[in-house]
């Protein structure tokens, strides 16, 4: 899977005018396992949200495995094999759990193919298998759901925006292995947005975005170090 961004901006308007979110990114990916960071409103989620056809650019244009996908919707980049995990993950009510894993395989699941995706991600499938979607089901919970429906999918990229957000320590560690685990099984490749340095430590490239532009690029061997140096320092300064 290659995904390319050639000269990428986005301009929103607010009540002060119109404002550039994304400044003249240009951007290559093909690496299994990639993290977006950086401080917050600093364009990742925007970012994300160009790749995956939630936003369209303003200027530049998006190429998937050397196709031009710059104007194509969000469901034509879904057939193409463009996944996103919203931070808040989105109730269908009147919908199972079942439902939408098999949904989102692209077929009808048995019962014991839907658990196994459950189980990957630590849920008791014989309790959630006939859940509704609904108000009865923690963020958490539906963090890990949506999680299950992507690795259900299977697809050239999956985007996850901040997966760790909501979610308590024991539903984080089971998220660490589960991205490990999606990472050793997928042939496609995994971007998540996130400030998390564990979820950082096993990305192969680091991408830290900032005021829309890129600031750094790197392994996480070459980028984190800095990062965590600057984190400390801050936490430092507010503190006084």
């Amino acid at each position: 899977m290659m995904l390319e961004l050639r000269d990428v901006s986005y301009h929103a308007e607010d009540e002060t005018g119109v404002k550039e979110i994304i400044s003249h990114v240009n951007l290559q990916i093909d690496e299994r396992f990639v993290a977006f960071t950086g401080p917050n409103g600093g364009g990742k989620s925007t970012l994300a949200k160009l790749i995956a056809g939630i936003y369209l650019p303003t200027e530049g244009q998006i190429f998937l495995d050397g196709e031009d996908i710059t104007n194509r919707s969000i469901t034509d980049r879904a057939r193409m094999g463009i996944s996103f995990a919203f931070q808040q993950p989105v109730r269908f009510k009147g919908l199972t759990v079942h439902d939408l894993i098999s949904m989102a395989s692209g077929k009808k699941l048995s019962a014991a193919e839907a658990c196994s995706y459950l189980s990957e991600v630590g849920l008791c499938a014989r309790e959630y298998i006939n859940r509704e979607i609904n108000a009865s089901l923690s963020g958490g919970e539906l963090k890990r759901i949506e999680i299950a429906m992507v690795m259900a999918r299977g697809t050239k990229l999956s985007l996850f925006d901040e997966p760790e957000a909501g979610i308590d320590l024991w539903s984080f560690n089971n998220l660490i292995s589960v991205f490990e685990k999606m990472h050793q099984k997928m042939g496609g490749s995994i971007l998540i947005i996130s400030h998390q340095e564990r979820i950082l430590n096993i990305a192969d490239r680091i991408i830290v975005i900032a005021d829309g532009k890129i600031s750094k690029d790197g392994t996480a061997k070459e980028i984190l170090p800095a990062l965590l140096t600057a984190k400390t320092c801050s936490a430092l300064t507010k503190s006084l």
